[in-house]
């Protein structure tokens, strides 16, 4: 399992949304470039980085913190908001992005993500955020009539290197992961499913490394990380001996 540290950008500035509204952004760092070597130093393998206004606007427009962040750090960097078009993704990739995250495109244009994931094999991922069950789309500022599973499914052979799936209402407030609701996407799909949306603790972490949650490819933190709720190296030691248990046959303790 991956655990993915969130950069989620707003006005140039690293902030976490609370359920996705704009209006409650808070803001963790004026300098998310320099948060990003501070997640690299803590030993994390990738990074997860939104421009949540290029989400709502429909095209990027936190491009200059994204390339400070790809200048700054070597990690691998997964970044969504605003990629609905081949010459933005083509742009993204072109620059270092490592995978690129396609959300509202995924419902509206599902043709996109197909003829993307042929043409970039391994580099493009779908992001389901859900609301009361049914897929959000535009920065989560208007619901679908899709359930997440219905989406999931369009994608199973694209050849789509992740969906990552958030629970809107878990998103910011601290209150874990919907892990029923998550691993029910993942046993529904065979495309690897990352969680995003609530994880708070250690216990969290815990919680994904259960014999169960051996489904799903990752998970994204955030908030938790800022608040100082879970200790970055404590987080990463229980995957790297969960790792090692399973290495060598056996579920991990």
């Amino acid at each position: 399992m991956i655990l993915f540290p969130a950069i989620d950008l707003k006005e140039g500035r690293c902030v976490r949304l609370v359920q996705g509204d704009m209006a409650q952004a808070i803001v963790f760092s004026d300098d998310p470039a320099a948060q990003a070597a501070v997640f690299e130093e803590q030993g994390f393998s990738w990074l997860h980085v939104v421009d949540l206004d290029g989400a709502f606007a429909g095209a990027p427009m936190n491009a200059g913190a994204v390339d400070a962040i790809l200048a700054r750090t070597k990690l691998p960097v997964q970044l969504g908001g605003g990629i609905r078009e081949m010459k933005t993704l083509e742009a993204w990739l072109a620059k270092g992005v490592s995978r690129v995250i396609i959300g509202t495109a995924a419902v509206r244009d599902p043709a996109f993500v197909h003829e993307a994931a042929r043409l970039y094999p391994g580099k493009i991922a779908v992001g389901i955020d859900a609301k009361d069950g049914r897929v959000a789309v535009e920065g989560w500022a208007k619901t679908s009539s899709m359930t997440a599973e219905e989406l999931g499914r369009r994608f199973e052979d694209a050849g789509v290197a992740a969906i990552i799936y958030t629970d809107i209402a878990r998103d910011g407030i601290l209150k874990g992961l919907n892990i029923e609701m998550t691993l029910g996407l993942a046993r529904a799909v065979t495309i690897p499913v990352i969680a995003s949306g609530g994880l708070a603790s250690i216990d969290d972490v815990h919680r994904l490394l259960e014999p169960d949650c051996a489904l799903l490819a990752g998970a994204i933190t955030g908030r938790a990380l800022y608040d100082g709720r879970i200790d970055p190296r404590e987080a990463l030691a229980a995957i790297a001996r969960a790792k090692g248990g399973r290495t060598k046959g056996g579920a991990a303790a």
